[in-house]
């Protein structure tokens, strides 16, 4: 499915899905952006973010930081932090994303905006 922050995304794991008592406290998605495209800012509120780069090439904005990333990377994102990422390449850029607390529709802010690098 296409995520409000416009990558496409599969849930892997999210405790409130799974039947019975898990003690974890953290959500897993497998995550796409296809070549040429750029999530939208969006912030977790109270939420870390965690992605593992398995495959494709892009560049990672974090508030006023930016970094290029690449399979085998990880980049810390931390709560409050306006976040998205563009794929560079000519290939999906795949990543892991790791939520913990457990991501929450509520807990999210897809936010409008006409930045550098978003393509808006």
């Amino acid at each position: 499915m296409r995520a409000a922050d416009n990558c496409i995304l599969c849930e892997l794991l999210h405790p409130h899905n799974l039947r019975g008592e898990v003690a974890m406290k953290y959500s897993l998605s497998h995550a796409i952006v296809p070549a040429g495209e750029t999530t939208l800012p969006h912030r977790l509120k109270t939420s870390s973010e965690v992605y593992y780069i398995l495959s494709g090439e892009g560049v990672m904005y974090i508030e006023d930081e930016t970094s290029e990333v690449r399979p085998g990377q990880v980049v810390y994102i931390p709560p409050g932090s306006v976040q998205y990422i563009k794929n560079t390449g000519q290939v999906d850029l795949i990543f892991l994303a790791i939520v913990d607390p457990v991501w929450r529709s509520e807990d999210e802010d897809v936010l409008v905006s006409d930045g550098p690098g978003t393509g808006e």
